[in-house]
């Protein structure tokens, strides 16, 4: 696929405001919202197929209306982030709109194959308009629409993190398709209400929070992104079994794929860097902590409500040890997360400006297979994909990956993993991959990487 090539055609730019009078004022960004590791934009994109029912049907122009209604309810998403006082962020909400681009593309959907980053021209299915990457002062959404020669298109979006995380920005983009589809109003009514998440009076740190514990880059191994490998792993149900079974701790205990699949590509990753066996190493994991606080955040708040979870050890002992111990390792930082740890997390940031999340010797895994962004329905039908565009994306690129739904071409549903890697680690990599997904592999399944 990655040969694929083929011309888009844009139209310029242009703003899509709300479709009434919205509020003219500044809202609060709490300090999980503008923390250093969420200062980045993050693309997302969407390839529907042609429905028959839609014959004649602009999806550039259902999608456009669709985008100002909602725009209404979520009128913070058409305003303007502005710098304030002691390193803050907050948002203008003057109404000026988001960046929308329409387009027409001479490719049809199923010439793409398996539907997985990193997409081919991906340039120009999400055109980088001047000044869209700003942080401050600039738009807060970029989307385009690409309309293909099959009858299907492509949703692309780009959205800067600071707003929104994944939960929120799938509740956005599933209120423009009810509004899409003739609703009058969303059906989950947006909660701004970021107040909720200041800091105490007294700011208190009662945990290690070792996700935010800063490591020095003495060996240079902050690779840029320029020269590092893009590629997708696809586990199926057959891949997905092996590894659940070389993760059998001595209690004879099952885990649950995502700590299986995360312990996998922590250890294999590792392995692939030849990082030293005393170099300390950490995977971290967003966690959605809506329903961790204490009361639960109320239903409907589209900020950032996410906890950078993080499991540590040194890269020998991750690579000696048995798979169940990685396991072990990511179930209890997953556990530990509760209200208290979230407050402390708004404390820090408090306390030491808002830092960024360690990157050296660290490697990132968002789970994003139940946020729901194939579900998006803009009058076409669920997704053929849906999901982050590429891997390695973040304020510090090259370090973070996802986990996405994907049924492949033959039918088979599982979990797309896009990583981003030095090209001779990505060798080393994918022979780690073959091995571990072939061991255990029960014969009766079939799948295929």
């Amino acid at each position: 696929m990655a040969s694929l090539q083929f011309k888009v055609v844009r139209k310029p730019a242009v703003l899509v405001a709300p479709s009434l009078p919205t509020p003219k004022e500044s809202l609060y960004l709490s300090n999980i919202d503008d923390q250093a590791g969420l200062r980045f934009h993050i693309p997302v994109v969407q390839f529907y197929r042609f429905d028959p029912s839609k014959k004649g049907t602009d999806p550039a122009r259902v999608i456009r209306e669709g985008l100002a209604k909602a725009l209404v309810f979520y009128y913070p998403f058409a305003g303007r982030l502005r710098d304030a006082p002691a390193g803050k962020l907050l948002v203008d909400c003057t109404g000026e709109g988001v960046l929308f681009v329409e387009a027409d593309a001479d490719v049809a959907l199923e010439e793409f194959g398996d539907l997985q980053p990193p997409f081919p021209c991906w340039e120009d299915l999400l055109h980088d308009v001047p000044g869209s990457q700003t942080l401050t002062n600039s738009p807060l959404l970029l989307i385009q629409v690409t309309r293909l020669k099959c009858g299907g298109f492509i949703f692309a979006l780009q959205l800067n993190h600071t707003i929104s995380d994944a939960v929120g920005l799938v509740q956005f983009m599933t209120a423009v398709g009810e509004m899409a589809n003739g609703a009058s109003r969303p059906s989950v009514r947006p909660v701004w209400e970021r107040e909720i998440l200041r800091p105490r009076p007294n700011p208190t740190v009662k945990f290690p929070l070792y996700e935010y514990n800063q490591i020095e880059d003495k060996d240079g191994q902050m690779v840029p992104v320029n020269e590092m490998s893009h590629n997708s792993f696809f586990f199926g149900p057959r891949e997905i079994e092996s590894l659940k079974r070389q993760a059998v701790g001595q209690a004879g205990k099952k885990h649950p794929t995502f700590e299986v699949l995360s312990a996998c590509l922590w250890r294999l990753r590792t392995r692939a860097l030849q990082l030293p066996s005393e170099q300390e190493v950490r995977l971290i994991f967003p966690l959605d902590t809506r329903n961790r606080f204490d009361p639960p955040l109320p239903k409907g708040f589209y900020g950032n409500a996410i906890s950078f979870a993080c499991a540590k050890t040194t890269a020998g002992e991750l690579a000696r040890k048995p798979l169940s111990f990685a396991v072990k390792l990511i179930n209890e930082a997953k556990t530990a997360v509760n209200d208290e740890y979230m407050r402390s997390v708004i404390d820090l940031m408090e306390l030491e400006g808002r830092p960024h999340f360690t990157v050296v010797g660290a490697f990132l895994v968002s789970d994003v297979t139940k946020i729901g962004f194939g579900d998006v329905d803009f009058g076409w039908g669920r997704a053929a994909y849906g999901g982050p565009a590429k891997g390695g994306v973040g304020a510090v690129p090259g370090v973070s990956s996802f986990f996405i739904p994907l049924r492949n071409t033959s039918g088979v549903q599982g979990i797309l993993v896009p990583v981003c890697l030095p090209s001779p680690a990505m060798k080393r990599f994918q022979a780690e991959i073959n091995e571990a997904t072939e061991k255990y592999a029960p014969p009766f399944l079939h799948s295929s990487l």
